[in-house]
């Protein structure tokens, strides 16, 4: 089984040979009042890149050579690959959407969530600051497609695996006591998390 997990990553990972940038919010965020914002095919990063948190299309938990994967923390980067190789049991396949980002890239995603909303709160919603984003220390990993934030939403405590936002389904972060005490409680939106506060 183990070798049919890697073959698909493997698949996954060498159908993609363009660099796509973040989607912030995800484009299957249906339940929110506020409109996501596709950044698919978006390509006013300018120099920001890959190097910097871009992650190529079809990424994977398994693509150590991708910064976006490599640089997420050891922990989350390891509960993800045991819950992406059970989850492939089930026939769901992950897919990095975001990982690990550089102050820089996350102050690019803020500054067009700011244009794309017309306000700092209404972005805020939304996107973190450099300082304070669970991206850019490599706590946070955004997951797709619908199928496999499903999945993990379902059966992700069981690796530590929470989602932290009401409003972000695909948003994920390592929580250890999840395993035995289950997930906290959502906040609505990033500005209901105290650690945005900063």
């Amino acid at each position: 089984m183990l070798v049919a997990v890697v073959a698909i990553a493997v698949a996954l990972a060498s159908t993609s040979l363009v660099s796509s940038s973040v989607t912030v919010p995800s484009p299957f965020a249906a339940s929110s009042p506020a409109t996501p914002v596709d950044r698919s095919g978006d390509e006013r990063r300018g120099a920001l890149g890959e190097a910097d948190g871009s992650i190529p299309d079809g990424t994977t938990v398994f693509d150590d050579e991708v910064p976006g994967v490599a640089n997420l923390d050891p922990a989350l980067l390891g509960a993800l690959r045991r819950s992406a190789m059970a989850a492939a049991n089930d026939g769901v396949a992950f897919v990095v959407d975001s990982g690990w980002r550089s102050p820089a890239y996350q102050a690019h995603l803020l500054d067009e969530a700011i244009s794309e909303y017309g306000s700092e709160r209404e972005a805020a919603r939304w996107v973190a600051t450099p300082t304070t984003s669970a991206h850019v220390s490599g706590d946070a990993v955004d997951i797709g497609p619908r199928e496999a934030a499903a999945w993990l939403s379902e059966h992700g405590a069981g690796y530590g695996l929470c989602q932290i936002y009401g409003n972000e389904p695909w948003h994920y972060e390592l929580r250890p006591e999840a395993i035995d005490h289950g997930c906290p409680p959502m906040y609505a939106d990033p500005t209901h998390d105290p650690r945005m506060q900063q």
